[in-house]
């Protein structure tokens, strides 16, 4: 019923985890497929993602053309997008279940860090803030969507930055729901780079793309 395509590099210490969040529900038949698009890792990723039964691709490096990559060898017709240091919360499929009766749609899930404190769960209600008024998730809350809805909007956008958003987009409001489910994601980019500093780099990046700077710019500018 789902193809999970996670976009991999140099992922080996967070896979594991996705791939562990997503375990009964391959058991269980709803997730039929593993794909994962790898950008040339050179740690334990690959052998990481063979050994777990995932079906491993090789695809030009950059997020976007890695997902891009990963939903063209994609054979169901539901697909879910997962970051490769993201895990969804235990009983995600219940609501995941619940929403495809619907028919052709996208959803999201809840943002949440994998990290204690007030800057962590300061972040994550800014995030739902964003989310409630814009509907603008970014890829680290992943991405649930048919496949006919994926292949009307033209799929995501092989370019290096900002492909999140750019489909995000191009759905719109009204095509996107929010789900309760937590996607989990690692903290460990803003514990190294601090909180505030990290935030305030999105968001420069974000509104520089809304201004119309390439992605190919932003990366080489805040990559």
């Amino acid at each position: 019923m789902i193809s999970v395509v996670i976009p991999t590099l140099n992922a080996g210490r967070t896979l594991p985890a996705t791939f562990l969040s997503i375990f009964d529900a391959a058991v269980e038949g709803i997730v039929s497929e593993v794909i994962v698009s790898d950008g040339g890792s050179t740690d334990a990723t690959r052998q990481i993602a063979e050994e777990a039964g995932a079906r491993l691709i090789v695809a030009e490096r950059g997020r976007g053309q890695q997902l891009r990559a990963g939903a063209d060898a994609a054979r169901k017709p539901w697909l879910l997008f997962l970051h490769a240091d993201t895990a969804l919360d235990a009983g995600w499929t219940n609501e995941a279940l619940a929403f495809m009766k619907r028919g052709k749609g996208a959803a999201a899930f809840r943002f949440r860090l994998a990290d204690e404190g007030f800057n962590p769960r300061l972040l994550e209600r800014l995030v739902a803030v964003r989310c409630a008024l814009f509907r603008l998730p970014y890829g680290d809350q992943g991405l649930l969507i048919s496949r006919d809805l994926y292949d009307e909007v033209g799929g995501f956008a092989p370019i290096p930055l900002m492909e999140d958003v750019e489909i995000v987009r191009k759905l719109g409001r009204t095509r996107l729901a929010m789900l309760k489910t937590n996607a989990v994601t690692s903290a460990e980019r803003f514990r190294e780079q601090g909180y505030i500093r990290r935030s305030a780099r999105n968001l420069w990046c974000l509104s520089l793309y809304l201004r119309g700077v390439p992605p190919e710019k932003l990366v080489e500018r805040y990559g």
